[in-house]
């Protein structure tokens, strides 16, 4: 389910951080792009980086840290997902599916986030 915002449009987000940002465009020049300087800022550095690396404009840069933590989490999901198949392979009880399923969602989420906030 998406939210929608301002004439029932999808909400504006940050273009570096993701976070939603407020009704604060009152229709006099550019719309808001960042939530914050900061975030600016690491668009700016991220884009610059780009530049002298020569990496295309789309490209994710992760430090060896995130990289790694977000292998940690890929696993999880993979591992609450075979735990969901074996429960279900075994005949699980509807409320051991359940917790299982819980699970393997709080995992995909946590996944879903390249940058831990």
């Amino acid at each position: 389910m998406t939210r929608t915002g301002v004439n029932g449009r999808a909400p504006v987000r940050c273009q570096w951080c993701g976070r939603e940002l407020g009704n604060g465009h009152g229709g006099v020049g550019r719309p808001r792009m960042y939530c914050a300087q900061s975030c600016r800022q690491r668009a700016y550095e991220h884009r610059s980086a780009l530049q002298r690396g020569g990496l295309p404009t789309d490209a994710v840069v992760l430090s060896a840290a995130e990289r790694d933590d977000l292998a940690d989490r890929l696993f999880q999901v993979r591992c609450a997902a075979e735990d969901v198949a074996t429960a279900l392979a075994e005949k699980a009880s509807v409320s051991e599916m359940h917790l299982l399923v819980g699970e393997l969602i709080a995992a995909a989420r946590a996944a879903e986030r390249i940058r831990r906030s």
